[in-house]
């Protein structure tokens, strides 16, 4: 190995990660490849979420090699090993994301259909939706999504344009002044170490792992009012202030059966638990109620998992449902499958950025035991419509998330380091009520329009709790674009973000950090990877020069990438 000057990092443990990866390779490759120790590519991507393989598609459809690293063994971060169905804006089936995120979409429908016995009346549906669930117009297993993406990148793996490392973590960086040189990833389970050089190195990790390693600027946490002057800013701003993040679960009802767990350890804590937040929150927090997100008022939901309509209430069992059985013949699943993605699994007594290894284990111990804890109230606590408690039947169902404790690979994360960018999105430039200030209008219908737009996308403003204290903040936003500027790191030559890393605040990564929109970045970064490798040019010297932005700007509008919304 070449000898490098290497930046030292904070090493997370991750020992709840399931240790069998999904993607297996020759002995013989596999020896090679330890043996080699250091991999060159053009482009090295950090992370196989959305934005990663978003990222390594678009290079890798324009002839460049590359490495795609993944600490976990599936790729698809947010959909698949975080366990999250898809939250998209109602507009999604036609505009409103690359044509490459929409070709994902429908190659997930051709897969149920493909291969899946569907009722002839689901496999006619050209929206079909296996999962029904009411949060998305496509609720599907996260497998799925993982098969998918490998179907995908599957070309490039056989003419070895792709080399894809799953399990490893990326734990050093070597960096020259304003330039990443290489970076260092290890192998979780077997150890050894290999470096990854390239031209560009793209961070499209969950929380921002390459910004600390690397030296780039960034921030955490929220922002104060003062400094940003947004609406819905505090008076002081607090970098440890992150919103929740969620340990999801899957599980299926099997009427009559008997499948309550052990007792969890921290049960009786979580039983008792009643958030401090302003405003308070509605009572106990494992319990049917919540904060209304909008309103912060005490709302009733309920919990049927035999699917039954539960009057007005929101049913949280088909809220995120991935498999509705009825979709498919009978006997080919004995019942539903959701996922436990709710208020009452939102973890928000600690954060899991830059913070001792120690104390990311505890945080995360802690978020497993309360979504285990929410699961097991249920089981044996939770009011039933004939005036029983508990649902016994409800079975823990880790095989649909690839894991031995019936939980995620990995936290569904809401909130990342965010460099310190060229530009960065404000509240008064996508929130409505803010935007109408800003505008002079009485009610704003237009976002603001970025000259450097390349992609766009939409979704309220949607922040959870938070670990400082907040109850929900949540409310109206406008179709908005991604502004070049947002991606590029205020000093970093050849870094950029591709997932909830780029230049938002914490108000307004509560708009930018959905599915679509992460892909939309990560593709948005792979092709201004590859255009300033092929132009000989730096990506800030794309958008300082009028005449070469645009030519970017159509280049990226000829690959599917819309840049403006339709009138």
């Amino acid at each position: 190995m070449n000898r490098r000057n290497f930046i030292a990092g904070i090493s997370i443990g991750s020992a709840f990660l399931a240790n069998i990866p999904y993607l297996s390779m020759t002995s013989a490759h596999a020896h090679e490849r330890r043996k080699q120790k250091e991999l060159e590519s053009d482009i090295v991507v950090i992370g196989g979420g959305l934005g990663g393989c978003a990222a390594a598609l678009a290079a890798l459809r324009h002839g460049f090699r590359v490495t795609l690293s993944e600490e976990t063994d599936w790729l698809g971060g947010q959909l698949s090993q975080q366990g999250v169905p898809p939250d998209e804006h109602q507009w999604i089936e036609t505009h409103g994301a690359p044509a490459s995120y929409r070709a994902f979409r429908d190659r997930v429908r051709t897969f149920y259909k493909r291969n899946y016995p569907l009722t002839p009346e689901a496999k006619q549906r050209t929206h079909l939706n296996p999962g029904d669930g009411s949060v998305s117009r496509l609720c599907h297993e996260p497998r799925v999504a993982v098969a998918v993406l490998l179907e995908m990148l599957m070309p490039y793996l056989s003419s070895g344009k792709l080399t894809l490392l799953t399990d490893y973590r990326v734990i050093k960086a070597a960096v020259h002044q304003d330039q990443v040189r290489a970076v260092l990833v290890r192998h979780r389970h077997e150890g050894h170490e290999l470096t990854l050089n390239g031209h560009y190195f793209i961070d499209a990790t969950e929380l921002g792992d390459l910004l600390p390693l690397t030296g780039t600027e960034y921030v955490t946490g929220t922002e104060s009012k003062k400094e940003t002057k947004e609406l819905h800013a505090p008076e002081v701003g607090k970098p440890e202030n992150q919103q929740a993040f969620t340990m999801c679960l899957a599980m299926d009802y099997r009427q009559g059966e008997h499948h309550v767990i052990d007792k969890p350890e921290q049960y009786d804590f979580w039983r008792d638990f009643i958030p401090k937040m302003i405003p308070s929150w509605s009572g106990k927090l494992l319990g049917l109620s919540y904060s209304n997100p909008r309103t912060l008022q005490a709302t009733t939901l309920d919990f049927n998992p035999t699917g039954e309509a539960t009057n007005k209430a929101l049913n949280l069992w088909n809220y995120r449902k991935i498999i509705n059985r009825h979709n498919f013949l009978p006997g080919t699943f004995d019942g539903d499958l959701s996922i436990m993605n709710w208020p009452q699994n939102d973890y928000f007594l600690g954060n899991l950025i830059d913070v001792p290894s120690t104390v990311y284990a505890q945080h995360l111990k802690a978020a497993k035991q309360l979504s285990l804890s929410l699961f097991y109230w249920l089981q044996t606590a939770a009011p039933r419509p004939d005036g029983g408690e508990g649902w016994p039947g409800l079975r823990l169902r880790g095989d649909v998330l690839g894991s031995d404790d019936g939980l995620a690979k990995y936290p569904y994360i809401r909130e990342s380091r965010r460099i310190k960018a060229v530009f960065t999105v404000l509240e008064e430039h996508v929130g409505q009520e803010n935007r109408s200030l800003v505008a002079g209008q009485s009610t704003a219908t237009k976002a603001a329009d970025f000259f450097d737009s390349v992609g766009i996308g939409y979704y309220h403003i949607d922040l959870h709790p938070s670990s400082g204290g907040n109850n929900y903040i949540d409310f109206g936003s406008l179709p908005f674009q991604i502004p070049l500027g947002a991606l590029l790191p205020v000093r970093m030559k050849n870094l950029l973000p591709a997932n909830k890393n780029i230049g938002t605040t914490h108000i307004t990564n509560g708009c930018y950090r959905l599915h679509p929109v992460e892909w939309s970045i990560g593709e948005a970064v792979g092709l201004l990877s590859t255009y300033a490798i092929q132009k000989k040019l730096t990506p800030h010297q794309v958008r300082e020069s009028k005449k070469i932005l645009t030519d970017f700007q159509g280049f990226i509008r000829s690959n599917g990438i819309e840049t403006d919304w339709p009138d």
